[in-house]
């Protein structure tokens, strides 16, 4: 029985070595880039490939992430409603205060912190994923110009500030067509950097604004945003604006 424990020990130590040993293999150095009117230009390139002058003028959305949060953002005056599970949260995104409810019954005290705090810190994530490639020029934000071993240009865009993970970098590549073709991943929640995911399933909004819905990495390809929809204004989108009345109210 000993010599059976001994045994499997010894395969889990030599399998967690195996793990270790690919991720080193896998992992890559975050590049070296070069600020400066070049890398503004390409970035400046891409915004315009998704259209970032109609998601300017997109003053509501609607979208699905992974089919789990479900989202109506207000972006003319900054407010969001997000529903998962039974629970639910409106609120600002400038400050995050707001009110939250859990199976019908507004929370009150810590459970509605709590709840206001999960919802903002999903917020960050799953609207980053809708259109990050418009915050390009957001205050906090790195461009530089990095050459790919192929002869492509490709950016640098790197957070010094912001969301809830500054420090993040993404490396952009464009496609033949000037839209984002993938990026590459130098993100704390992903310990190999360089992990390299697809941007595809772009899709137009109703303002003319492009995003993509999907995404391949890992080997598979996966949605990560559905549902979606962009109008000038809640009604374009046929969202009562008394929806954010609670909000407004308190």
């Amino acid at each position: 029985m000993m010599r059976a424990f001994k045994i499997l020990a010894a395969i889990l130590i030599l399998g967690l070595l195996g793990l270790v040993v690919l991720g080193y293999s896998l992992n890559e150095p975050r590049p070296e880039g070069q600020p400066g009117p070049e890398a503004d230009a390409l970035a400046r390139s891409m915004e315009a490939s998704v259209n970032k002058e109609a998601w300017d003028r997109t003053g509501a959305v609607r979208w699905s992430f992974f089919e789990r949060h479900h989202y109506v953002w207000d972006r003319d005056r900054d407010l969001v409603e997000l529903r998962w599970g039974d629970s639910r949260a409106l609120f600002r995104t400038g400050d995050q205060t707001g009110r939250a409810w859990h199976s019908g019954s507004e929370q009150t005290g810590d459970d509605a912190r709590e709840a206001l705090s999960a919802a903002y810190a999903y917020w960050v994530n799953d609207s980053f994923w809708l259109n990050p490639v418009v915050k390009f020029f957001d205050p906090g934000v790195d461009r530089s110009l990095v050459k790919l071993d192929d002869g492509r240009d490709a950016l640098l865009v790197s957070y010094s500030s912001g969301g809830v993970t500054p420090g993040d970098a993404y490396l952009w590549i464009p496609g033949a067509d000037g839209l984002p073709e993938a990026w590459r991943m130098w993100v704390q929640i992903i310990p190999i950097g360089g992990i390299e995911t697809s941007w595809e399933g772009w899709t137009e909004l109703g303002t003319g604004a492009k995003v993509s819905t999907q995404h391949e990495g890992w080997g598979r390809t996966m949605t990560f945003i559905s549902n979606v929809e962009g109008a000038q204004n809640l009604e374009g989108l046929g969202v009562d604006p008394s929806l954010f009345d609670p909000l407004l109210q308190d």
